[in-house]
């Protein structure tokens, strides 16, 4: 009977507390929206579990404490181009920020026959993030057969027996192609392009002696380098790599030879600078701490922290760069 009787005061007090949750969310979205919380959106133009998907969401939790909520956002597709198309139509305001890498801003606008967005224009750099070396390897097998210890040995090897030698690339245009016919134009040598359906089959081509050569990303090159299935002859970036130290940069057999995969983060153009300013100031401090650093090296990833104007500078050379190397190479997507 009390059940009953207690029955239409538990009503009433349900009925309170919904009134008073609603009360308080319209006293919420009725203030201004500078009094609002705001939440940094980055936009990765990649799949996740990638490496660029994995140093985003690495920053973004290293940030949080600085800028408040981050949110990662996926947008693949389209060589990287959908998501970054989407970077250069956000909002100026600082609230949507993105990934842009080799391949979106030094890669594509020469490789795709039309492009949804200008690489140079659109965008208002903050701080390049990391940048991975990548690797001139050979079979270990075929070294040894060839009697190539360096990278000298495979350009007079080479230059000795026209046409014998082949290489193995992700697919036209890739990052590895580009680095093979680079190298082929500077060091006065032919090979044969072979290219495969994506990094990991022309790994295994490499790998079962299919082809003789080719320029493999140093993290997921290592592990078959330590266990002597593959040789490295050089590394790409235009010093020796903290990572593999003892290993020489092509730079040192050709002058000026420099190509590495790297990526940082840009706001949509327009964006304050002051707004740009904050937003790297945060991103600065999180590359350089040790907790990042010791992550990244497990990625084989260097962190390349840099002021706006810095990396504007370096995205505008890269641009220029990959020009020539893209013509050069005869490779286009349309």
């Amino acid at each position: 009977m009390n059940n009953l009787h207690q029955r239409p005061f538990q009503a009433a007090r349900r009925l309170s507390l919904v009134c008073l949750a609603a009360l308080g969310l319209s006293a919420i979205t009725s203030l201004p929206a500078s009094a609002q919380p705001k939440v940094l959106r980055i936009i990765v133009p990649y799949a996740p579990g990638g490496p660029i998907d994995v140093t985003a969401r690495l920053m973004a939790e290293r940030v949080k404490d600085t800028l408040g909520t981050v949110i990662i956002e996926n947008k693949p597709g389209g060589g990287g181009n959908i998501g970054v198309d989407a970077i250069a139509k956000a909002a100026p305001d600082g609230t949507t920020i993105g990934i842009a890498a080799v391949a979106t801003h030094a890669i594509n606008p020469w490789l795709y026959s039309k492009m949804p967005y200008n690489a140079a224009t659109d965008f208002a750099p903050i701080t390049q993030m990391l940048r991975v070396p990548n690797v001139l390897v050979i079979n270990a097998d075929t070294a040894r057969r060839l009697n190539i210890n360096t990278l000298a040995d495979l350009i007079q090897y080479a230059k000795a027996n026209p046409a014998k030698l082949n290489y193995a690339s992700g697919g036209n245009g890739s990052a590895g192609h580009l680095a093979g016919e680079m190298f082929k134009a500077q060091a006065g040598i032919f090979a044969l392009h072979i290219p495969y359906n994506g990094g990991n089959p022309a790994q295994l081509a490499l790998l079962s002696g299919q082809v003789d050569f080719n320029f493999d990303n140093l993290a997921t090159a290592s592990a078959n380098i330590k266990a002597g299935k593959l040789k490295a002859l050089a590394v790409t970036t235009a010093q020796r790599s903290a990572m593999l130290p003892e290993v020489p940069a092509v730079a040192e057999t050709l002058k000026g030879f420099e190509i590495d995969t790297w990526w940082g983060l840009v706001a949509p153009a327009g964006t304050p600078a002051d707004v740009v300013g904050k937003l790297n100031q945060a991103f600065v401090a999180a590359l350089n701490s040790p907790e990042a650093k010791t992550r990244f090296a497990a990625l084989m990833a260097e962190p390349v922290a840099s002021a706006p104007a810095e990396f504007g500078a370096f995205m505008k050379s890269e641009l220029a760069k990959y020009e020539k190397v893209v013509k050069a190479s005869g490779a286009k997507v349309d």
